[in-house]
């Protein structure tokens, strides 16, 4: 199957489409490069027998994304593509509508005209607003506390609406929880522009030594320890659970909805000291005032995957910590850090050889099934 995944060369982007290609898909990459870098398909490229091609498109380029899409001819596409930091959306309301919502809708008018009806959207748990009805399931009412959430909101209903009106389409809503972690090789990881939103890369920034220390909001919340809870996911699961929604969606027309999360939660105290496990530096915190809109706590009921596309979490916190501090650790300071940034394309496929894996028409996958 040939699939356009826009944002391919982001965070969760960058970990599909290796996944894509190891799974011997025809990969090609849109990406405006506004949170991202062209190393991360270099790597990911060097970590698969065969290449992604990447071409540099923003969606809100009407004409040329109609264009592209029209020559590239996919038949399907993973949309990672958006904006998506909380407190952006709240100063920014407007730039947030824009890219997102207006990115999706020129995306999917230049699908149509492609004769592309198959999508794979990257919604986001924050659909569930602030609702405190544990564990969140897939019919939970929806809502939204921030523009952010609410362009993710819009455009699930926007996507319903169009499955409902016309049979051609087959799609898939992925409420993701909490992304975390990187590839076991340390090569693609999180690389947040500026300050980093998320807990997990902020704690792993306080512990190689950018940031002083970690602020935690809030310590009085009704939890084990008083500080939030919040179910993570390794990005490599979560990575899974998109091949499975899209072979789930070869035989399957309308919308359909899953959350992607583990089931269980971990609070901010026990992140933080799994990073001190294992990294074995000082990770400082102080605790903050609570931030608007945050409940004490979130996590995910995944049955719903499990059963209708054979998928579930298999990564546990620990892993999660293990693999971002690998990443951390070999790139300091992101893609444009560290020592696979000096080296060319031959040294950098010698380099992350031991982790190669071929296509499946290609023969035997070495050690991972």
């Amino acid at each position: 199957m040939h699939v356009l995944v826009t944002g391919g060369a982001g965070y969760i982007g960058s970990h599909t489409v290796l996944q894509l290609l190891q799974d011997g898909h025809e990969v090609t990459i849109l990406d405006n490069f506004s949170n991202s870098s062209p190393e991360a398909v270099r790597r990911v490229n060097a970590l698969s027998s065969s290449k992604a091609k990447l071409l540099k498109v923003d969606l809100l380029d009407e004409e040329l994304l109609k264009e592209t899409l029209t020559t590239v001819k996919p038949d399907a596409v993973i949309h990672f593509a958006g904006l998506k930091s909380v407190g952006e959306s709240v100063s920014q309301p407007l730039k947030y509508y824009r890219n997102n919502v207006t990115g999706t809708l020129n995306l999917l008018d230049a699908m149509d005209s492609a004769q592309c009806h198959t999508l794979v959207f990257s919604s986001s748990a924050t659909v569930y607003g602030e609702s405190t009805a544990l564990p969140l399931l897939e019919r939970t009412p929806r809502s939204a506390t921030n523009p952010y959430g609410r362009t993710k909101l819009h455009i699930e209903e926007m996507l319903e609406e169009l499955g409902a009106s016309d049979a051609r389409w087959s799609i898939a809503n992925l409420r993701y929880f909490n992304p975390v972690g990187a590839h076991e090789s340390g090569a693609i990881g999180e690389d947040p522009q500026g300050i980093p939103n998320n807990l997990m890369p902020y704690v792993a920034q306080v512990a190689i030594g950018r940031r002083d220390k970690v602020g935690v909001f809030g310590g009085d919340y009704s939890t084990p320890d008083g500080t939030g809870v919040r179910d993570y996911i390794h990005v490599e699961d979560l990575a899974a659970g998109h091949l499975a929604a899209l072979e789930y969606l070869k035989d399957s027309s309308g919308v359909h909805v899953w959350n992607l999360g583990t089931g269980t939660g971990a609070s901010v105290l026990e992140v933080i000291e799994a990073f001190r496990r294992v990294s074995g530096q000082p990770v400082p915190y102080e605790i903050v005032e609570r931030r608007p809109g945050d409940v004490a706590e979130s996590y995910a009921n995944p049955e719903k995957a499990r059963l209708e596309l054979g998928w579930k979490a298999e990564r546990g916190l620990e892993q999660m910590v293990e693999d971002m501090w690998r990443w951390q650790e070999q790139n300091p300071r992101g893609f444009e850090s560290g020592d696979l940034l000096e080296l060319s394309d031959d040294e950098l496929a010698e380099h992350l050889k031991p982790y190669l894996v071929t296509r499946k028409e290609d023969g035997p996958r070495g050690d991972i099934d």
